[in-house]
């Protein structure tokens, strides 16, 4: 019966780490990962101690023990205080280790030496083990040492509690008990007439805690998904609740736009809190009711000084946690340049018409700024197509250059000017790819391959979204043109929609050949680049079925200025 209470611990506290690695994310604490690694290993030593037939078995069996002893009580103190947000300097936390290294070496010693164990007798009697220990000074310093831990995880969490807080309250209670109970078990706690060790059902007890504590810490690490210093201390601000509205967590621009945040604690509600309602409360209602990503515009006054009021866009979405969604996320990014220039539009009469036109351009110039800056953002995320989004678009400047000298496709100045305008869009449904997916230092599995496809119609609904309000129609529908079907084929067997010859937009297949003539002599984190004979060998060969075979004699006559503009690029 005693056997199979140790095998049961052991086998509980295995199957517990194999769960903890398969709900495993690379934002969990590092210190609960070593835990989870040791707890199956300490508690097999208990197993093999009981199962012992020899003292040298027996002994062997105990170091393994200690290895629970020894280390445990450490990483479970470095996780409190890392949960508690107090920082352990880090000659602290090596000093710390190295005293338990020496422990642990004075365990090794048993049979060898009587620092530890100064005799150790055993026997079997009636399947029963009975083991008489006569400890040494060391051991003594095991006491100390569980005292010293204790004392000092406790005092975090008090601390913490009373003192900090963007801390979890509900984290810190719960902390407390994976500390006491096995610090119930380090100081001699046994069950029944055979004095059944608890140490391994305490080390059970821990597991199940600290996966729920990762279960509810994997919510306050949503920040992982943006760059650090743009929510930290750019002019982004961020908040984020869970679906009971429950506060957890914002950074200090938001703090300054609603400064009601700054004295919230982690974990309490929102929900009829006054402070609140006309904003947070009120924008979360209105997404419920859409049931998609909201956008609204808020207005931070200045009593003193009216003309330095600040007015944000505040986009509501859901808190992802994975693909699963744990809560709302809100975003308030400073859109008072933009504002100022619609109020001073709606303004403008016919006396005006000169300024009408400067204060345009400079609005189509900001527009133009900002198409060629989000592209830019979305590829920085695309760790093997740097500058893609500048050669292309050259590239397919290049293009349309040889295309005008005859009337072949009787291209306007227009269509010329619109997509070279267009061309940096193209692949902004990228921003929609998974990181793990789009930053992949290797080719694609055939399940990932499917992911990044969705670029394309996801692109030409952005492209959509940013061009909706706009009069040029003509524009709109090429730029989207050029996002959605820069990955269809000639022959139709391309993407997303698989059209065939001229169903595919004249703009998509000038866009495509330049798309892939970029990424042919582009080095990709994958493959070196390719020399321009064999790219252009590959390019010439995909004339009528990857590419439409009227645009050839343009290509050919573009070769020399794509491959000095290229060359360039290396030089540079």
């Amino acid at each position: 019966m005693i056997t199979v209470y140790y095998a049961l611990t052991f086998a509980i506290s295995l199957l517990l780490t194999l769960f903890y690695v398969y709900k495993w994310r690379v934002h969990f604490e590092v210190n609960i990962t070593i835990i989870f690694t040791l707890i199956p290993v300490a508690n097999l030593g208990y197993l093999f101690e009981y199962s012992a037939r020899t003292k040298e078995a027996y002994i062997n069996a105990t170091k393994v023990v200690y290895i629970g002893g020894a280390f445990l009580l450490f990483f479970i103190n470095i996780c409190v205080f890392r949960l508690s947000g107090i920082h352990v300097k880090r000659w602290v936390r090596t000093l710390a280790f190295l005293v338990c290294c020496t422990l642990y070496s004075c365990v090794l010693s048993i049979g060898y030496s009587d620092v530890f164990y100064r005799d150790l007798e055993f026997r079997r009697e009636n399947g029963r083990i009975i083991v008489s220990k006569d400890y040494g000074p060391a051991h003594l310093m095991f006491y100390v040492l569980i005292a010293v831990y204790f004392l000092a995880g406790l005092l975090a969490i008090v601390y913490s509690y009373r003192r900090k807080k963007q801390v979890s309250k509900w984290i810190l209670r719960i902390l407390l008990i994976p500390e006491v109970i096995t610090i119930l078990g380090y100081v001699g706690l046994k069950f029944g007439h055979q004095n059944i060790d608890l140490v391994p059902a305490t080390y059970v007890i821990a597991q199940i805690i600290y996966l729920v504590i990762v279960r509810r810490m994997s919510l306050y690490n949503i920040s992982s998904n943006v760059i650090d210093t743009m929510v930290q201390t750019g002019d982004t601000g961020f908040v984020s609740l869970d679906f009971r509205r429950h506060y957890l967590g914002s950074n200090e621009t938001a703090n300054r736009i609603i400064p009601a945040l700054s004295r919230l604690r982690v974990d309490e509600p929102l929900t009829g809190k006054s402070d609140f309602e006309e904003t947070i409360n009120r924008w979360i209602e209105h997404f419920k009711q859409e049931g998609k990503k909201v956008s609204f515009n808020f207005t931070l006054h200045d009593p003193e000084n009216e003309e330095e009021s600040r007015v944000y866009q505040v986009e509501v979405n859901y808190l992802y946690d994975g693909l699963l969604k744990r809560g709302y996320q809100l975003f308030f990014r400073d859109d008072t340049e933009n504002q100022k220039y619609i109020n001073l539009l709606d303004k403008f009469n016919s006396e005006l018409e000169e300024e009408v036109e400067q204060k345009t351009a400079r609005i189509v110039e900001m527009h133009d700024n900002l198409i060629m800056s989000m592209a830019v953002v979305v590829e920085s995320r695309d760790n093997s197509t740097g500058g893609h989004v500048r050669r292309t678009s050259e590239g397919v400047r290049i293009l349309v250059e040889e295309m005008r000298k005859d009337d072949r496709f009787m291209l306007t100045n227009k269509f010329c000017k619109d997509i070279a305008k267009a061309a940096p869009m193209h692949d902004l449904g990228k921003i929609a790819v998974d990181d793990d997916i789009l930053k992949k230092p290797g080719r694609f599995t055939p399940e990932e391959f499917e992911q990044m496809k969705r670029h394309a119609a996801e692109g030409a609904r952005i492209v959509h979204e940013i061009l909706k309000d706009t009069d040029d129609e003509e524009f709109k529908v090429l730029a989207e043109n050029v996002a959605h079907y820069h990955h269809e084929r000639w022959d139709g067997s391309g993407y997303p929609e698989g059209l065939k010859g001229e169903e595919i937009p004249l703009e998509a297949r000038i866009m495509a050949i330049a798309d892939v003539y970029d990424a042919l002599v582009s080095k990709r984190v994958y493959k070196e680049s390719l020399s321009f004979e064999k790219a252009n060998e590959i390019i010439i060969g995909g004339m009528g079925s990857q590419f439409d075979e009227r645009l050839m004699p343009y290509y050919v006559k573009a070769r020399p200025k794509l491959e000095a503009y290229y060359t360039g690029q290396k030089d540079e």
